[in-house]
């Protein structure tokens, strides 16, 4: 979880950052599965790193300013869906794969609550956001800094307009049904300890979201 909270708020991007704030408490704690205590923790630290400011009865917010938010400006009017999804079919695969090694049993019953709550969602809006916890929990799983910093930039660009407008034409019930049973594939290759499985699977999966968005 911190892992994922600091990525969004040095970036002051993605999924995580509406409005230039953070979910609530609650929404954190059953986004990640954790306790109330653990979410405050989290935000205490990035307090304390400067990274974000809190007031009462309105939020955790994002400090304005950060150098590393123009970047991934800069860069997402640079690139297009189609080298989203070229990039990555090469890293959530790999990600996929050394979440199978490394997952604790805590990390597989977060990702399995995270795709069956996508399946619940009834508009685009709110499925991107589940949709983004779980392929944000599998490479916080798979326990790489490096990954994991790769993949958050990948994210806050992904959130960019002609992204979110792409998938928000396209969503259907019927659409968003086909994905979850994806993630859950991929859920259980990583529960299974297997590898190749989850790679296979991720790969099978953003295949399929790229020959349906045409990217």
């Amino acid at each position: 979880m911190i892992a994922s909270l600091r990525g969004a708020a040095e970036t002051g991007e993605g999924e995580l950052v509406k409005d230039g704030r953070l979910p609530t408490e609650r929404e954190l704690m059953e986004m990640f599965g954790v306790t109330r205590r653990a979410v405050r923790s989290a935000l205490d630290e990035l307090q304390h790193q400067g990274l974000v400011f809190r007031r009462q009865g309105q939020g955790t917010f994002i400090r304005p300013t950060s150098p590393n938010a123009s970047r991934v400006e800069s860069l997402a009017n640079r690139t297009s869906p189609f080298e989203i999804m070229e990039v990555r079919r090469e890293i959530e695969p790999a990600l996929a794969r050394l979440s199978a090694l490394r997952a604790t049993p805590s990390d597989i019953e977060q990702l399995k609550r995270l795709a069956e709550r996508g399946g619940t969602t009834g508009n685009s809006q709110d499925y991107e956001r589940w949709d983004s916890a779980f392929h944000a929990k599998i490479a916080e799983s798979a326990r790489n800094d490096l990954f994991l910093g790769v993949f958050q930039l990948i994210q806050a660009v992904r959130v960019e307009q002609r992204w979110t407008g792409l998938r928000a034409q396209i969503f259907t019930a019927d659409l968003r049904d086909i994905l979850v049973v994806h993630h859950l594939q991929i859920v259980d290759a990583i529960a299974e300890r297997d590898p190749e499985k989850a790679d296979e699977a991720m790969r099978d999966h953003l295949l399929e979201v790229s020959r349906i968005t045409g990217t």
